[in-house]
């Protein structure tokens, strides 16, 4: 039995990993710690009987260390940030403080807690990350592997790769006990609506443009967020401390082609099923028009990044680790599960 600290808990893939967990480790006590922002919901983890919620701010250091002392947590997984590259271009300094200053207090809490004050027993202070610390490649460029030489682009970007650092000196300076994983694009059930899938496909049910950044080319490696959360275990269990690993899903797509497979997606949903067009009258699909006619090109972001990819053959090769989704598969389930939880996304969607 072991009793895990996850940040970030009530967000997309803590949420995710809180499900994951409980599932496959029913004896483990989860301590779910999320300030519950706009990207955190209490209705993700909701019946999870493992899980006890604790509303707080990872930048409280003090609540933390009270919570690794007092549950007699060995096990710390670090979701918490603020992750959407958009609002780091409009309001940086809430991802300098959340994803930076926040991880800081994560590691001075478990540095007092494991090693001034702790038994020395066995712990392990798990980091996620993502692709974005690599910066852009090129059309030919070898895909990221965990020796490429970091090159952020944007402020969520760099205040990831400093997070990034700062975990690995509490290993290389003080002996904390950490691992890292570097993951590219997930997508999947509990998602918030302002990342693309869910995004667009919201969009497409209320007959609202398809907001395309550019020419639409842009490149991204889709992973699963279940196989994320496979690749997270196989970490904490196989992964060697003081190393990172990258996770990814073995999709590497252009933005239209993830756009266009959500296209005919609900076009087919609402084909098969009569009553989507008794729920959702607006959508083009419900008049027997393509949802496609709403793609809308608009001008593109700031910095935006045009490739990246993950080369996972380390994580394959001492962690075991292999994307069990295939990209098909996973969009099927996905357009399903939104389809079919209207009551989860509906108060994020009307949200600012």
């Amino acid at each position: 039995m072991a009793n895990l600290l996850i940040t970030g808990g009530a967000g997309f893939i803590g949420g995710n990993f809180v499900h994951f967990w409980a599932a496959r480790h029913p004896e483990d006590k989860l301590i779910v710690l999320d300030s519950l922002t706009y990207a955190g919901n209490r209705a993700t983890i909701a019946g999870v009987e493992q899980a006890e919620l604790v509303v707080g701010d990872i930048r409280d250091t003090a609540l933390v260390e009270k919570l690794l002392r007092n549950h007699d947590v060995d096990t710390l997984v670090h979701f918490a940030a603020e992750s959407h590259v958009d609002r780091s271009i409009s309001g940086p300094d809430t991802f300098v403080e959340t994803n930076v200053v926040g991880t800081h207090s994560l590691l001075k809490a478990a540095r007092t807690a494991w090693l001034d004050e702790g038994s020395g027993k066995p712990h392990r202070f798990h980091h996620i990350s993502t692709d974005e610390v690599y910066g852009s490649l090129e059309p030919d460029d070898p895909a990221f592997s965990e020796t490429t030489q970091y090159r952020p682009n944007s402020p969520y970007a760099a205040s990831k790769a400093a997070s990034d650092h700062l975990v690995r000196s509490y290993h290389q300076t003080f002996g904390l006990e950490v691992t890292s994983s570097n993951c590219s694009n997930n997508y999947g059930p509990y998602q918030h609506p302002e990342k693309l899938i869910p995004l667009f496909l919201l969009n497409a049910l209320h007959d609202k443009p398809l907001p395309i950044y550019g020419d639409g080319m842009n490149v991204r490696d889709w992973l699963h967020v279940e196989d994320h959360c496979r690749g997270i275990e196989a970490c904490l269990d196989n992964g060697t401390v003081g190393e990172n690993y990258n996770i990814g899903g073995g999709a590497e797509l252009a933005n239209m082609a993830v756009i266009d497979k959500i296209c005919a997606l609900v076009d087919e949903a609402f084909a098969g099923n009569e009553a989507l067009s008794s729920r959702f009258p607006n959508a083009p699909a419900a008049k027997g028009s393509p949802t496609a006619t709403l793609k809308t090109f608009v001008t593109d972001r700031m910095g935006h990044d045009r490739r990246y990819a993950i080369d996972e053959t380390k994580a394959r090769a001492e962690l075991g680790y292999a994307p069990s989704w295939t990209f098909e598969e996973g969009m099927v389930q996905t357009v399903e599960w939104y389809l079919q939880n209207e009551a989860w996304w509906r108060p994020l969607a009307q949200r600012p």
